[in-house]
């Protein structure tokens, strides 16, 4: 009950928070209690999530929780049976705010989210696209951490970084996080995304799921349309994919 997730990558634009959602929209539509964590400041899933964002003041946020060390703000979304943190934009300040702290910093979200987390099947962490004080937080409250990769030199570089950053976290933190696999997004037919894919299931043969995601427009229209895949289009490649990947690697 309750494992939390968390879904990361240092780069951004490789599908993680279109991850982070349709992972958990789509465990949610198995009537499975779902919480999506949104932790990354540019709050994309709370937008996709939440039709009312923008009435969304920053104490009904993460914000509060990260920042004034309140409980967490749970909001209903439009899909059954899941639910939100959303995030604020003022989130992006927290390395500052925290830099100076010491008192449980990098402990804000375990803290109020062992609180909760038992009221659910699965909870997920939507991460920033960068290893830093939220970050450290959503690792910290983890037991698992999805790493999203796509295709390309920098984007495989990348992961050595966070490997790292969890290496880190598991000796001074949470030793009991552990990496639950690298999952290769935005897949085509080119060269360079076959062959990253080739090293990366080369490299981390125990860790690369082996569904992957492959590029498709209906999964940006979907976050267009402030909509999940599922929603939007159930019978796209994007939205099977994903499915596959759940069963894969969430048994549901």
């Amino acid at each position: 009950m309750g494992t939390v997730t968390s879904i990361a990558s240092q780069k951004g634009g490789v599908s993680k928070t279109t991850s982070s959602i349709s992972l958990a929209a789509g465990i949610a539509r198995k009537d499975k209690r779902v919480l999506l964590i949104d932790i990354d400041s540019q709050a994309n899933a709370s937008k996709v999530l939440l039709p009312d964002y923008q009435q969304v003041r920053k104490d009904q946020t993460l914000y509060a929780t990260i920042i004034d060390r309140k409980p967490l703000v749970i909001h209903k979304t439009n899909v059954p049976n899941l639910d939100i943190v959303p995030s604020h934009i003022l989130l992006s300040n927290t390395d500052v705010e925290l830099t100076t702290a010491i008192d449980h910093r990098e402990a804000r979200l375990k803290i109020q989210l062992d609180k909760v987390k038992d009221q659910y099947d699965y909870v997920f962490i939507d991460c920033p696209p960068a290893l830093s004080w939220l970050t450290l937080n959503a690792f910290t409250a983890s037991d698992q951490v999805v790493v999203v990769i796509s295709p390309g030199y920098f984007e495989l570089e990348s992961i050595n970084q966070i490997n790292k950053t969890i290496y880190e976290v598991q000796q001074n933190f949470n030793p009991l996080l552990k990496i639950r696999g690298y999952l290769f997004s935005m897949a085509d037919n080119t060269v360079n995304s076959k062959t990253s894919l080739k090293i990366l299931r080369q490299t981390f043969p125990e860790y690369t799921f082996t569904n992957i995601i492959p590029r498709n427009v209906d999964l940006k229209d979907a976050s267009m349309n402030k909509q999940d895949i599922f929603a939007y289009n159930p019978k796209c490649v994007g939205a099977e994919a994903y499915e596959r990947v759940i069963k894969e690697a969430f048994n549901a």
